[in-house]
């Protein structure tokens, strides 16, 4: 008789025969948690009794010697592993780095902070591996949930993007109520194939792994207790924030916009306000003639939308000190073509057209947008 071909997938949902214990992975993305990294370890190590355990510390060289920490303490534990990041950063690319490189069964991933509760980890992976899951969430939103670690303001914040995130999402995933939790654990074989197509320029990397699966993966969730910070600081600020509405738009258009093209694009909105309010101040409290005013308004537009792109859209690849107005320079003389062309089309719209300043404006706009996201991304901040 051919015997029946292996299955990771029930093996590890029959939680392995005795004497086997099931593969765990623990993914723990870190920068700058010295205070906290070595007590979280020392918990997780427990989990040897029932796994056979792995734990990633995912490190973007933290300058406050956290890589230096994990590397001593994984002298002294075999199962703990260093991956020091130089050169690369960004939480999301953190946990895609980690899992990628997992050798288990299965993986999980939580914050390093302390506010996720190790003992929702042994939570998590009993559902997960009783059950016909290949995705358990831990979630602050569970209604047996407790949040120790938000203010009111948070947390509200935290509710509406979650609403916003189940929205855009495939409706298999309308039960999830955290959708935006860095803590979940996963089936390894079910996920891997999913993992290259994760955009790790995106705001969550949960959130991007269920936009991609479009609703294949069973997935449910388990009560987090959200315990407050006792080391360090928030990372959460403005480009978090940018990265959220960029990647709800990203999924709303159904992924087919790139998410660089949409926030260049939004940038790019607010260059046309900028533009149109330089334009009609220097009309009307300079006195200057529509011809003179544009060409000042357009170099104002263009200023504002490089700095807002290089704190924003390309956040990760920012420059500063002498290279950023060595990259204004390069934008400016990037976009100079597309200037000259926005300022010729615009007073030609105005002078043959029509004498609608706002239309006549919004006509060279239109003309230059493909040109400067296409050159300026590969010219100025060097990607493809």
């Amino acid at each position: 008789m051919t015997p029946e071909p292996f299955n990771l997938a029930t093996a590890v949902a029959n939680d392995a025969p005795a004497g086997s214990p099931v593969g765990v992975s623990i993914v723990l993305p870190t920068f700058n948690e010295r205070g906290t990294i070595a007590g979280l370890i020392g918990q997780l190590l427990g989990l040897r009794s029932r796994f056979r355990l792995e734990l990633l510390v995912v490190d973007d060289d933290s300058p406050d010697g956290t890589a230096e920490l994990v590397r001593e303490i994984a002298r002294q534990e075999p199962c703990v592993r260093l991956i020091r990041r130089v050169g690369r950063a960004g939480l999301a690319s953190a946990i895609k780095e980690g899992l990628l490189d997992a050798t288990s069964d299965v993986a999980l991933v939580m914050d390093s902070d302390g506010q996720h509760e190790p003992a929702a980890v042994e939570r998590a992976l009993d559902t997960l591996l009783s059950g016909n899951w290949d995705l358990v969430v831990g979630s602050r939103f569970h209604r047996d949930a407790a949040i120790r670690g938000l203010s009111g303001r948070r947390e509200r914040g935290s509710t509406w993007a979650n609403a916003s995130a189940l929205f855009s999402l495939p409706k298999a995933y309308g039960s999830l109520s955290d959708p935006m939790s860095g803590f979940f654990a996963l089936r390894l074989d079910r996920a891997l194939p999913l993992l290259r197509a994760v955009d790790v320029n995106g705001f969550k990397f949960l959130y991007e792994l269920l936009a991609v699966s479009g609703g294949r993966l069973r997935a449910t969730d388990v009560p987090l207790t959200f315990q407050p910070r006792t080391y360090g600081s928030s990372k959460l600020d403005l480009a978090i924030f940018w990265d959220f509405l960029i990647s709800i738009l990203h999924s709303l258009s159904f992924r087919v916009l790139p998410r660089r093209a949409i926030s260049f694009g939004l940038v790019g909105l607010s260059g046309v306000l900028v533009q149109l309010l330089v334009c009609q101040l220097l009309m009307s409290a300079a006195g200057l003639g529509f011809e003179r005013a544009l060409p000042v308004a357009v170099v104002t537009s263009a200023t504002s939308n490089y700095l807002i792109n290089n704190a924003l859209t390309f956040r990760f690849q920012r420059l500063k000190g002498a290279l950023l107005v060595r990259g204004l320079l390069k934008f400016l003389l990037v976009s100079s073509l597309p200037v000259l062309a926005n300022v010729g089309l615009a007073s030609a719209f105005y002078d043959l057209v029509s004498r609608d300043t706002l239309w006549a404006q919004l006509a060279g706009i239109l003309v230059v947008f493909v040109w400067n996201y296409a050159a300026s991304s590969r010219f100025v901040w060097n990607t493809p």
